[in-house]
């Protein structure tokens, strides 16, 4: 429900309480009243005023079976002086608006305003005449020669006004205070459900406007207000993300930059030099300036190398490197990631083989080619420090219930325990004397199983080799 509609809603909930609980308190009020002061007492009054209307009124019915000369008969009048005064009332006789007979005498501005009171246009059935309250009734006679007769009757009648006037005195002072309540009732709802949670926002958009991304936007309040607490805490969400991003962005321009001038400066001085010794003549055969024509060129290729590794690391640290995922049978993957690398390892004279420990096929859901270059960069590490007199790799391929282990073990010198932690990191270098790389080849390995959900570490020992291990989810 819409705020407005919830706050009509509510104001006409506080009203129609305030009237029914006013309506039973005049109930209970009158009960009490009755049983403090006595019923008869009341009672007695009404049944009185009832009486004296209804013995005027057959006065009237009768008279009006007179004619109006009967009316002025003195042995009527004096009957009719007996009867209304038997009921502390008053009977005036008129011919054309003037009295002929009264057994009360008023004045003329009374009887003209009884007169008017009591005409047939008038619905009224009591008139204030000199201080006093009196209830009316006339009969009206049209005489031959024209003129217009007229008996009126007046009684007085009391009646117990202080009562009504103090339950009008309650019943508006009940109300007014219970619809007080109800109103101040409906304005703590207002205060807690709207005005507080919009002055929590209030504070959080400005901490969020000097740069304070870290404190979450509670979703409290109702309806409107609710919806707005959820849409700021998305919001600040979203402008975290976008800073953190953009300090990965910063981060990484000053990484490469940083890599750039160092990790490049040396392979690039090492080229420069071999030229300019064929320039300067220090190759004077032609063996000379082959071999130095071939370490410049192998030193491109690292250059080159080292730049494909620092721009595939940015993007896989930015998120930004798509995956293609499918499923592939681990098996015969593997089979063909060993003979690929079978021939260079070989060369490099070092054995290399699979082994194939799962009890049925397994497939796992993997990006085939993004795969490769993890295989291809933990089989690089173990050709290099593996055992030059018989180096020996093995790829071991094992399950658990829910996911498939993948081993790639070497039988090289191994990497000393207060190293083997930092190995992930990029631009580590476990034999810094050794560096023929970029450094970021299992930095990138990590990464790229990391996004496919899975896990890589090592363990190793000093003289035993290492073994790299890759945790996948089966499917």
């Amino acid at each position: 429900m819409h705020l407005t509609k919830r706050f009509f809603t509510m104001n006409a909930l506080a009203v129609l309480l305030s009237i029914g609980l006013t309506f039973l308190a005049v109930i209970i009020f009158i009960a009490a009243y009755t049983k403090v002061f006595g019923r008869e007492a009341g009672m007695k009054e009404f049944q009185k005023v009832f009486e004296v209307r209804a013995a005027i009124s057959e006065i009237k019915t009768e008279a009006q079976t007179f004619k109006f000369e009967q009316l002025m008969d003195h042995k009527y009048q004096q009957q009719l002086s007996d009867r209304v005064n038997a009921l502390d009332a008053s009977a005036i006789i008129l011919l054309n608006r003037e009295v002929l007979y009264a057994t009360q005498n008023f004045n003329k501005i009374d009887i003209e305003k009884s007169l008017i009171m009591s005409s047939d246009s008038s619905n009224r059935s009591e008139i204030e005449l000199d201080g006093k309250t009196y209830t009316f009734t006339r009969a009206d006679y049209k005489l031959p020669s024209g003129d217009t007769g007229i008996l009126l009757l007046l009684a007085p009648i009391k009646l117990k006004t202080s009562f009504y006037m103090l339950l009008g005195i309650f019943t508006f002072g009940f109300f007014t205070i219970v619809f007080l309540l109800a109103n101040f009732w409906v304005s703590y709802r207002f205060s807690r459900g709207i005005i507080l949670p919009i002055s929590r926002l209030k504070d959080a958009a400005i901490k969020i406007s000097e740069g304070d991304l870290n404190n979450g936007i509670a979703e409290e309040g109702e309806g409107e207000v609710s919806e707005l607490c959820r849409t700021l805490e998305l919001m600040r969400i979203k402008l975290k993300e976008s800073v953190y991003l953009q300090q990965k962005y910063d981060d990484n321009r000053k990484f490469l930059v940083s890599s750039i001038s160092h990790d490049l400066k040396t392979p690039v001085t090492s080229i420069k030099g071999y030229i300019e010794g064929i320039i300067d003549g220090v190759a004077k055969t032609p063996e000379k300036l082959e071999e130095y024509l071939e370490t410049a060129r192998s030193k491109a290729i690292l250059v080159n190398a080292m730049i494909d590794d620092l721009l595939l690391y940015s993007k896989l640290d930015l998120n930004q490197l798509p995956y293609h995922f499918e499923k592939s049978d681990l098996v015969s993957y593997f089979e063909d990631c060993v003979a690929d690398h079978k021939y260079e390892c070989e060369k490099a004279n070092v054995s290399l083989e699979l082994l194939n420990e799962l009890e049925e096929p397994v497939k796992v859901l993997i990006d085939r080619e993004r795969f490769k270059r993890v295989i291809q960069n933990i089989l690089d590490n173990a050709v290099m420090y593996a055992d030059k007199a018989g180096g020996q790799i093995a790829i071991v391929l094992r399950e658990t219930r829910t996911s498939v282990i993948i081993e790639i073990k070497d039988n090289g010198k191994g990497i000393p325990e207060d190293k083997l932690p930092y190995i992930f990191e990029r631009f580590y270098q476990v034999d810094p004397s050794r560096k023929s790389g970029s450094g970021l080849g299992l930095a990138i390995a990590k990464q790229i199983i990391e996004g496919h959900e899975g896990k890589i570490w090592a363990k190793s020992a000093v003289g035993e080799g290492t073994r790299i291990l890759i945790s996948l989810k089966k499917f």
